[in-house]
């Protein structure tokens, strides 16, 4: 069984952005928590040691993401945001009308959209799969998680600024 890569399109004020939290995380980050770990085993019995179950939880946790932060940044594609041809396509904001109600949204990672408050779907995420491709005023429709069949329709598709 082949493992499928997805690569992930990421300006370049992301990919600096996550390369340093990674590094932070790798080395900073992992010396903070083996010492509040090790604080926390010298406190005694581990068992009943909430500080330690907490620094250990906290620590699989930040190796979880250590571990995403490297596969994304190596499956990267690094680039400026695509300039928008009225098709919809990664790291485009589009407003689309989605089961009657309009939204407006980022195509794409939730990585590259920072502090932003734009929502963000994924390219795989049901939505997203459904309307990648289309053009400004096609309509679509895709099968909600739930079953539901949602009609989503395409009403304009921009280049992501950053904001």
């Amino acid at each position: 069984m082949s493992e499928q890569i997805q690569e992930t399109f990421l300006t370049q004020q992301a990919f600096d952005r996550l390369q340093a939290e990674l590094e932070h995380l790798s080395t900073t980050g992992r010396e903070e928590i083996a010492k509040r770990i090790e604080a926390a085993r010298e406190e005694g019995d581990l068992k009943e040691n909430g500080g330690y179950h907490a620094a250990k939880d906290e620590q699989g946790k930040q190796e979880a993401r250590i571990r995403t932060l490297t596969q994304m940044l190596r499956d990267a594609k690094v680039s400026e945001a695509p300039q928008s041809s009225g098709v919809v396509e990664s790291g485009t904001v589009i407003t689309a009308v989605v089961a009657g109600g309009e939204e407006r949204f980022l195509l794409g990672s939730r990585e590259i959209a920072g502090n932003t408050d734009l929502d963000v779907y994924s390219e795989g995420s049901p939505l997203g799969a459904a309307i990648l491709g289309l053009k400004i005023g096609e309509k679509t429709t895709y099968e909600a998680p739930n079953g539901k069949e949602i009609t989503v329709s395409i009403s304009a598709v921009e280049t992501y600024t950053g904001s």
